[in-house]
């Protein structure tokens, strides 16, 4: 078998070779707007994969990847893989005390990054005194140029390695709703799973284009946008932050079929009332939305505003995404977020530990499954039971076996012995003309105990 098969590096490598010529990535953090093609991308990650190479970076080793919204995060992301190297995608808004962290917990040999991404960035990787530092653009003293380490390994030639069962691909951080971040394993082979049954249920055209407005660094974008788009042959507008003026003017200017994004992102699209009465959108076909609260009168305007059709995802880094629209074509009701998607085993657990065929804990079974937490035997026992992955979600399932997310286990609170889930009352809320978003939560109450509390954004 060729090695390049089962590793998830090369993911994309099939329609390099045959679009070759096909745009892949428009990169607009920088002007002129950079086009690269699926020929260049994969020659370019096979680039990364020598330079890391030679520069004594081996199998195994963990690669701290820091940088904004850019089509190098992409190539250095997978180029890395390729070498059989860790990436670790950083999220560039944590503090320095959480970066220090995440670097002696993930055991990092490397770093490529950003500089201008974080102010404390460089003084926080010189201070661990990795292996091997680049830098993209403002480099600092001492560090590698990255253009200039590429352009030394173009003459170099490099064999990918054969990779093993459950051997990691990359390495996620997640702090969850609380507590210090947690090191996900993913392994090749479940992340190629969850893309290759991606396309088989769901096929991506080459002729598809999404915007990407979300960081990067987090799994969202990556397992929504980049990797169908890449492994179909399509192509991805990169933004490098989100604004919505300019997301709405990128989505009519390239032309786009679809996008995702969190609530407040298209609440504050929506605002933008007379720029979206000027611009068309003849391509949109779909619009991702989740992440947060979601509710029917924004599900409903943004449908209106854009003509087309909204889905509301749920997704996890530990475990994809289980859950989608049926493969028959039903719709999905109004605050659902599907069906189990085909492959992927789940269920409902109750308090008393019972398998629960209404309400519950939701638990996860699939190959997109994490294998463990990188140093938390703790956690692995907490949640993870012969593969399957305690969400720590809590869902309800209708007659018709459309599953509806409540909220988190931990979120729940009980008021004067009513269990109350904070997403139903933030879900009232953002139903009122003038509120943008809002978050609950519980505070003391003489009488009741505890009591929701909100913090509302308003128009």
């Amino acid at each position: 078998m060729n090695p390049r098969d089962t590793n998830l590096g090369y993911f994309n490598r099939r329609s390099a070779e045959a679009y070759p010529d096909k745009t892949a990535l428009i990169d607009l953090s920088r002007k002129p707007d950079r086009l690269i093609t699926h020929g260049e991308l994969n020659q370019r990650m096979d680039l990364v994969a020598a330079t890391l190479n030679a520069l004594g970076m081996a199998a195994g080793d963990r690669l701290l990847l820091a940088m904004s919204n850019r089509f190098e995060f992409i190539e250095i992301f997978f180029g890395s893989m390729r070498a059989g190297i860790i990436p670790i995608p950083l999220n560039i808004k944590l503090g320095a005390e959480t970066i220090e962290f995440i670097i002696k917990d993930s055991g990092c040999r490397g770093a490529v990054i950003e500089p201008g991404c974080h102010p404390q960035l460089v003084d926080v990787v010189e201070s661990h005194n990795l292996d091997t530092n680049i830098a993209v653009e403002s480099v600092p003293t001492g560090w590698l140029n990255y253009n200039e380490a590429l352009s030394e390994a173009e003459q170099k030639s490099f064999f990918p390695k054969p990779i093993q069962s459950e051997q990691i691909a990359f390495l996620p951080y997640t702090s969850g709703s609380t507590g210090r971040p947690k090191g996900v394993l993913l392994t090749h082979e479940g992340m190629l799973w969850g893309i290759r049954t991606a396309q088989q249920y769901w096929p991506c055209k080459p002729t598809e284009r999404t915007l990407v407005a979300g960081p990067l660094f987090h799994k969202n974008a990556m397992r929504v946008s980049i990797k169908p788009k890449l492994y179909a042959g399509a192509s991805a507008v990169i933004l490098p932050r989100f604004e919505p003026r300019i997301m709405l003017q990128a989505l009519a200017d390239y032309e786009c079929t679809d996008t995702g994004g969190v609530p407040a992102m298209y609440r504050m699209m929506l605002a933008e009332e007379e720029l979206l009465e000027e611009l068309k959108f003849p391509r949109l076909e779909c619009l991702e939305m989740g992440s947060a609260v979601v509710g029917t009168e924004l599900l409903n305007a943004v449908e209106r505003a854009f003509s087309a059709d909204v889905e509301e995802a749920y997704g996890l880094t530990e475990g994809g995404g289980p859950l989608r629209s049926p493969l028959d074509g039903s719709p999905v009701p109004r605050g659902s977020c599907g069906v189990p998607a085909p492959e992927v085993a789940v269920k409902m657990v109750g308090e008393n530990g019972l398998e629960n065929d209404s309400h519950g804990e939701f638990w996860v079974k699939s190959p997109a499954v994490l294998t463990g937490y990188n140093n938390r035997p703790d956690l692995n026992e907490e949640r993870l039971t012969d593969g399957w992955l305690h969400t720590g979600d809590i869902f309800r399932k209708d007659e018709d076996g459309f599953y509806f997310f409540m909220g988190r286990i931990d979120d729940q609170f009980s008021c004067g012995g009513e269990n109350i889930y904070p997403k139903e009352v933030e879900l009232l809320l953002v139903q009122h003309p003038d509120i943008i978003d809002a978050v609950v939560m519980p505070i003391a109450h003489n009488v009741k105990g505890l009591a929701p509390a909100a913090l509302v954004t308003v128009r």
